[in-house]
């Protein structure tokens, strides 16, 4: 199939914009909570009106400070309860937020601040207001900074205190659905990054649509959503938005590493998060039986629930047999796997990169089923998802109810919706590009079957051709080399090369454990393992997981083990974790030639 699209189930209001969300939510839902936030330790329901009045004393604030309709905010933090007040905030002031990677260098914060125009900018940390601060001069439409840890609320309330209400509703009504939401700033994996523009009708939608689509998963009152995803992402804000429109409850964690207890003591009904949290739950997971001697039954507890998984796709269902295993294995294994992921639960949804259909049926299995989807920021987040009743695993699902999915001759994925961006920002030339035709040009190489599933397969930049004239699409494979609990990233070489190969870098978290399971020295690196002939065998066995889900001429014949990790800081990952592959080739040019020495 070429072409497939949905009819939308949602209409996007003309005149609106996403201030109203919270009005409509205080006036219809006034005593439901809407947000939660962490208070000395503690969980702390706020409703919907209390939420308001919140937005609109910030609001009050920014308009006081001199913010006018059409301004650029920057907004740059850590995922916290202010994160999502303040953005509301800055749109009830007819105002529009850039975020800020709060991982952000100087230098970015420069390019960002100052290709988006910025007037002000609210900061979290005493680390941020000084990356603001040392590019400062170079920022001379900046006017104000604010810093949350240092009372920004406080001191926005103060300024506002002789605002009224009537210059409120009249500043959040200004904007309407086709006038820009926010400048998401693309992570860059070549070059600098493009703003992207997103509008009301974007976010609205996007998350109306999603909303309707999945609406047992959003149920006002009952259901709520754990968010840890960098609101800087524009995952994130999706992860922010859609529970609002919803409305259901909302937490925010700035900590991956305090996701665990989180998950525990929030108890959410829904997970949205990236194919490696969902794999380090398994990993970790499987890593604690084997250390408690329980590996073995882990791992027939893991295949029963693969087998169970894909029994539900046949017409039969599963076996007889098949089902008093499971349910043996759910009182012994899988109950305490949706323990640690809060209890509550029974899907998540998925995006970034590929789950891998291993893991998805392994989630389905255990009875925590994660729904795939695909999407990129000019999408404004999903344009593509697995519907909760209709899931195929292995695939990102149907277009985005009132959207078009299409196939090109050479296999790049197109869209055309109301959920695209507008333009880049101050970038005509690259607009033109990306939407020509009217349709916007992803990248991607994909397929859609007979039911209008997609299949992504691969980027079409990012396609190596070897020396025999084999194309082979990199994320196939390393997708599934990933997915090892020691490895952390993998990058696939070969263009122009006789044979494919691989870069790879060892999970420092497993690493330990590996070694001591193995009587290598305590506080052993990859540095210093690299070379030991136990290691290299282990990611041989991930390198022959990998080479199964690929033909002979694109499999991967040698790797080598880096030393040292793939990191933001180290230039090699973008903030949203994408490898900036042309930094990789560059730095470990003697890596990749020692792959191909004879």
């Amino acid at each position: 199939m070429r072409e497939f699209s949905l009819p939308a189930l949602y209409e996007v209001p003309a005149d609106g914009n996403l201030a109203d969300i919270v009005r409509r939510n205080a006036a219809q839902h006034p005593d439901v909570a809407v947000i939660a936030r962490k208070v000395a330790g503690t969980w702390q329901d706020v409703t919907a009106t209390a939420f308001l009045a919140e937005v609109r004393a910030a609001a009050k604030g920014l308009i006081a400070a001199g913010i006018q309709p059409g301004d650029r905010v920057g907004l740059m933090s850590r995922t916290r309860y202010e994160w999502t007040l303040l953005d509301f905030a800055i749109w009830s002031a007819g105002a529009i937020t850039v975020p800020v990677y709060e991982t952000s260098s100087p230098e970015q914060v420069a390019w960002i601040l100052g290709d988006s125009g910025a007037t002000a900018c609210l900061v979290e940390l005493d680390a941020h207001a000084a990356a603001v601060d040392s590019v400062r001069d170079r920022l001379p439409e900046l006017k104000h900074v604010w810093q949350i840890e240092a009372g920004a609320l406080e001191e926005l309330g103060r300024l506002g205190q002789g605002v009224t209400e009537e210059t409120v509703d009249e500043r959040s009504s200004v904007a309407k659905a086709d006038d820009p939401a926010t400048i998401v700033y693309t992570s860059g994996t070549t070059g600098r990054p493009k703003g992207c523009v997103l509008t009301h009708r974007s976010f609205f939608a996007e998350c109306g649509n999603i909303v309707e689509r999945l609406r047992p998963l959003f149920r006002t009152g009952e259901c709520s959503v754990l968010l840890f995803l960098p609101l800087a992402h524009v995952f994130g804000r999706l992860v922010q938005i859609a529970p609002m429109m919803a409305p259901i409850k909302l937490g925010c964690v700035p900590d991956i590493k305090q996701l665990t207890d989180e998950l525990a003591a929030f108890r959410p009904t829904l997970v949205l998060g990236v194919p490696r949290v969902f794999e380090k739950v398994y990993n970790s997971a499987r890593a604690k039986a084997q250390a408690d001697g329980k590996g073995k039954i882990f791992d027939k507890a893991a295949d029963t629930a693969i087998a169970y998984s894909r029994a539900l796709d046949t017409p039969s269902g599963p076996a007889v047999g098949l089902k008093i295993k499971h349910k043996v294995f759910d009182k012994l294994v899988y109950g305490k796997l949706r323990a640690v992921l809060g209890g509550r639960g029974e899907y998540a949804i998925s995006g970034g990169a590929p789950l891998g259909e291993r893991l998805g049926h392994f989630f389905r299995g255990i009875g925590f089923t994660v729904l795939e989807g695909y999407g990129l920021t000019e999408s404004c987040a999903a344009t593509a998802f697995n519907p909760w009743d209709r899931q195929k695993i292995g695939t990102v699902g149907q277009p985005l109810p009132g959207s078009v999915v299409r196939i090109a001759d050479d296999g790049e994925v197109l869209l055309h919706g109301e959920h695209l961006f507008k333009e880049y920002w101050n970038n005509p030339a690259a607009t033109a590009e990306a939407l020509a035709d009217g349709w916007f040009h992803t990248g991607d190489i994909g397929t859609l079957d007979e039911d209008g599933y997609l299949r992504i397969t691969g980027r079409k930049k990012e396609i190596l051709v070897t020396a025999g004239g084999k194309n082979v699409a990199p994320a196939v494979i390393e997708d599934r080399i990933r997915a090892h609990a020691l490895v952390a990233e993998c990058m696939v070489v070969g263009d122009g090369r006789p044979f494919v190969g691989a870069l790879v870098t060892i999970d420092p978290e497993f690493l330990g454990r590996w070694a001591a399971e193995h009587g290598k020295p305590a506080g052993s690196t990859a540095a210093s393992l690299r070379e030991d002939p136990d290691l290299v065998a282990a990611i041989q066995a991930a390198i022959d997981d990998g080479n199964a889900a690929v033909s002979k001429a694109e499999s991967v014949r040698k790797f080598r083990i880096l030393p040292a990790q793939f990191t933001e800081e180290s230039g090699h990952l973008t903030p949203s974790l994408k490898l900036k592959r042309n930094v990789v080739v560059k730095d470990y040019a003697h890596e990749i030639e020692a792959i191909y020495a004879k």
